[in-house]
């Protein structure tokens, strides 16, 4: 497979059907052995670079979430940063940063959750929402599942409602969507990808 992302549809005559998801996918650049050995990143960067294909993907998020009744998106740190705030601008909401630990200027409450090699944690400020606000949690890609995770708790705690996690890739073969589904959070994603 090639490391560069297929540019085809780039080119389709005007008024031809777009396969948004197709396309979103085409821009997700696969670089091989990063950054361990054995590990195929699917890197985002290509999707943001080119206009078209930044405007399909966050139309995408939209359409799914313009009648949803939020009132707030939720970006997990780092990624989650790029798109949410994008998103949350669209849809006329405000935006909630849950950031790795030690970031946040404000009082904060925080949540840990195991990695293959270890642990993390992040937080988010403690009046970053308050009970019954309903929020969407935004990332590039669920993977094992435990920073969505780690922040559906997050905000719950401050008793907010966690409508849906979103992501622009799914890792399936590494089973986070399964375990935050068997969690109650119900997933959107725009695409997905086999291996790890």
């Amino acid at each position: 497979m090639s490391n560069a992302p297929a540019n085809a549809s780039l080119n389709a005559p005007v008024g031809a059907p777009l396969d948004a998801a197709g396309f979103v996918r085409s821009q997700i650049r696969t670089v091989s052995d990063w950054p361990q050995p054995g590990v195929q990143f699917r890197d985002i960067t290509p999707l943001l670079q080119h206009p078209k294909a930044m405007r399909v993907l966050i139309d995408l998020f939209v359409l799914r979430y313009i009648d949803a009744k939020l009132d707030y998106v939720a970006g997990l740190d780092a990624r989650g940063f790029i798109i949410g705030p994008i998103l949350a601008y669209e849809l006329n909401l405000g935006f909630i940063p849950i950031r790795k630990v030690g970031k946040l200027p404000y009082k904060t409450v925080s949540e840990s959750y195991q990695l293959e090699y270890g642990s993390a944690t992040v937080e988010i400020h403690e009046d970053a929402c308050g009970p019954g606000d309903r929020v969407v949690i935004v990332d590039d890609l669920i993977a094992t599942g435990g920073t969505m995770m780690a922040g559906k708790k997050l905000l719950e705690r401050l008793g907010a409602v966690v409508v849906e996690g979103a992501a622009i890739i799914d890792l399936p073969e590494l089973g986070g969507a399964r375990l935050l589904r068997e969690a109650g959070l119900p997933l959107y994603t725009v695409t997905e990808f086999g291996g790890h």
